[in-house]
């Protein structure tokens, strides 16, 4: 196990976006996900029930971290109208630490922890069944190969809340989320809202201190090099969920974070198909977050986030900046498709045409999304195994077979992998809406919680044959 390692760096920002949160008082908790494997990777895999309770329900204090937890403010586009009256309104920062394996700094971050200044009315609570979906997501996604936000607790607390889009009254959790920066989007729109530029240019100075210090020094201007960097990480994330078929749902400016890094969790989708209209939030009645306009919603985004920073650097260099986000979301889309499918990228045309042929195939295809990768993994290497499957009947016609031709100059990237007992199954896993529901359905109905865990281990395994998760990072196997 490795050693906590106190970084309670948020009070060093010299900018008004943070008020003091009182914690909720809850009835009684029950212990309901422990992510014990980034526990123990920073430090904190040690702790007892009760202790685990204690700092992740009750939130008493980590060791020489904040003395109090702290609801930060922000602005954001919600639908792409300006909203100001946002902030931190049923969760609040917790507790900062280093990653004792890659040094990075690493925030715990609350929902459902009760109201705030910034709760609008709001219980400032959150439903059982949306921390068990963010566990299910946050794991899938992490074992793609998705930047994400770790699910680190979930517990149950005994309350019942009234909700309009899920039969109510329905029970109540709070969430411990792990992840890289809470500083949002809409964290530099508050302050540039307020027209606050010394406090922007302290926010973009402690960005950089703590997340980007490679661009400390450098030609042009700090604000400019920061967009750019930004502008990677994003359309690298952008790229990450057309891979894994994910589809947020709500990307407003205000979820999304400086760091590229997927997080904040709602009615997020898993795609059935390669349809790109695919839409997850009921309320999204124009389609604006669908499964194919993600990667320009994204992009709107950060043209927002240029404007914010406007105020402290040339407009000109913040457009060049952003000129390269196009070709960092395809060459992004490129690798991903690649390390997806198990194969060996070979550069230039040849991953061009696949990703072209991959997504002809899943446009014009109605095949299920995860069973074309489960048959398509690894290559030509298995073919004869698709055209054994239930998904036969698609692999036939023009479009496939430009898909095998431009899937026959690659090989597996690790072929010993195409014998592992995932690939050997009858099916892929997958957590499209359906399988969503039939795991929620014994925890509704008998709070039978076996079926969740038993999911939770099928994507750990996944994750480790694939090598990826908290254990391979720290052991540093590939």
């Amino acid at each position: 196990m490795s050693a906590y390692t106190p970084a309670p760096v948020w009070p060093t920002l010299d900018a008004p976006l943070s008020d003091r949160a009182e914690p909720a008082r809850f009835p009684q908790v029950t212990q309901r996900f422990r992510n014990q494997p980034w526990a123990a990777r920073v430090g904190l895999g040690g702790l007892d029930d009760a202790d685990w309770a204690r700092h992740f329900a009750a939130f008493a204090p980590l060791p020489d971290n904040l003395p109090e937890p702290l609801a930060l403010r922000y602005h954001g586009h919600q639908f792409r109208f300006y909203n100001p009256q946002l902030g931190d309104g049923r969760g609040f920062l917790f507790a900062q630490l280093r990653d004792p394996v890659d040094g990075r700094l690493l925030d715990l971050g609350t929902k459902g922890s009760g109201t705030t200044l910034w709760s609008r009315g709001g219980d400032g609570r959150l439903t059982l069944k949306g921390g068990f979906r963010e566990a299910l997501a946050t794991e899938l996604l992490e074992a793609l190969g998705v930047n994400t936000s770790k699910t680190f607790s979930l517990f149950e607390t005994h309350e019942s809340l009234i909700r309009y889009d899920e039969p109510s009254p329905t029970r109540s959790s709070v969430l411990v989320r792990l992840s890289h920066s809470h500083v949002r989007f809409g964290t530099f729109h508050r302050l540039a809202w307020e027209q606050d530029d010394r406090a922007l240019r302290a926010l973009t100075d402690y960005v950089v201190a703590l997340y980007y210090p490679e661009i400390a020094q450098g030609p042009g201007e700090l604000p400019a090099r920061l967009l750019t960097r930004v502008c990677e990480r994003s359309a690298a994330l952008a790229a990450q969920w057309m891979v894994a078929g994910f589809v947020h749902g709500v990307l407003n400016t205000d979820n999304m974070n400086i760091t590229g890094e997927s997080f904040d969790y709602g009615p997020y989708r898993f795609v059935p198909n390669g349809d790109p209209g695919f839409v997850a939030a009921y309320f999204d009645n124009t389609g604006l977050y669908a499964y194919g306009r993600q990667a320009g919603a994204v992009l709107w985004n950060l043209q927002r986030l240029a404007e914010a920073l406007s105020r402290i650097a040339p407009k000109a260099a913040l457009e060049a900046a952003l000129e390269g986000y196009g070709d960092a979301f395809l060459a992004a889309l490129r690798r991903g498709l690649c390390e997806r499918l198990g194969l060996t990228p070979l550069g230039g045309a040849r991953d061009r045409a696949l990703v072209e042929a991959v997504s002809a195939f899943l446009l014009h295809r109605p095949v299920d999304f995860e069973r074309f990768f489960f048959d398509t993994w690894g290559g030509l290497a298995r073919r004869s195994f698709a055209l054994q499957g239930p998904a036969a009947r698609w692999y036939e016609g023009p479009l496939y077979d430009r898909l095998l031709a431009a899937l026959e100059p690659y090989a597996p990237a690790r072929p010993e992998r195409l014998d592992a007992s995932y690939f050997q199954g009858d099916a892929p896993l997958s957590l499209v809406y359906e399988e969503i529901e039939a795991l929620w359905s014994p925890i509704d109905q008998h709070d039978d919680w076996s079926a969740f865990n038993h999911r939770i281990q099928e994507i750990r395994a996944l994750a480790a044959l694939l090598g990826r998760g908290s254990q391979v990072h720290q052991t540093g196997a590939q």
